[in-house]
């Protein structure tokens, strides 16, 4: 994906796959700036320690607590959480009403964040409710015990990462109501799969006549992101859609 915003940008950069382990983490980031690198994504499970090592963060990265993207510059390493203003980008607009976020991990205390600083009334729901209640406290927003109706539902969880995962799976996992005067207008579903088939509650959504934005379109919006921390400029979004659904791989943010 961000080969090909290169390659239409007309800059002669490479973005490279590394494989590092835990323990490996921070003297690889360390090490990269003086091996001509400009920046980093970075992704589970070392969201937490890009963050820890950097020597400044956003005011994203501080509140959700987690870095997916780090640039380099003049020595310094800066710490970045795309994830949160990209999925804001992909509304398209600010969120109005009530949004429920479905998980509280990483991906989940994200779009929360995201959310409630886009103005939307924010609420969480965990598989395990301490975990919503913790996130709740620390962002000042709702934990609910069951999913309530709202106007924008966002899947932060796993459930529908696995093909074998069938839409009455997906929804009694996350004990979501089938009745169609309680399902959200829009909703965005952050699993993406490698096979490209729309995972269950992109399905669900999708018949129940709902505005849906699926993992692969997140993935763009906070790649671009990332593409002007790093160059200063502006990515072509169609040269990174193309790239990413001809080369998703299964993955939930």
């Amino acid at each position: 994906m961000h080969n090909a915003a290169f390659e239409a940008a007309g800059l002669d950069w490479r973005y490279l796959k590394l494989p590092v382990p835990p323990e490996r983490f921070e003297e690889t980031v360390r090490a990269l700036p003086a091996s001509g690198y400009r920046g980093a994504n970075v992704t589970i499970p070392h969201k937490l320690a890009a963050l820890e090592l950097a020597d400044g963060a956003s005011p994203a990265a501080r509140a959700v607590g987690a870095a997916n993207t780090l640039t380099f510059e003049n020595g310094r390493i800066i710490a970045d959480n795309t994830d949160a203003a990209g999925m804001i980008d992909a509304l398209g607009e600010p969120p109005s009403g009530r949004a429920l976020v479905l998980g509280a991990g990483g991906a989940g205390r994200a779009a929360a964040w995201a959310l409630k600083e886009a103005g939307a009334e924010v609420m969480v729901w965990n598989r395990t409710p301490e975990r919503a209640r913790d996130l709740a406290q620390e962002l000042g927003i709702e934990a609910v015990t069951n999913p309530v109706q709202a106007d924008l539902l966002v899947n932060a969880t796993s459930v529908g990462l696995d093909p074998a995962t069938t839409e009455e799976q997906a929804l009694r996992d996350l004990a979501l109501p089938t009745a169609d005067s309680q399902q959200p207008t829009v909703v965005i579903d952050l699993v993406y799969r490698a096979d490209a088939s729309p995972p269950p509650i992109t399905t669900w959504a999708t018949r129940a006549g709902a505005r849906v934005l699926d993992g692969l379109e997140i993935l763009v919006r906070q790649g671009a992101r990332s593409f002007e921390l790093w160059t200063g400029r502006e990515p072509s979004l169609e040269a990174m859609r193309h790239a990413a659904r001809g080369a998703g791989s299964a993955a939930a943010e």
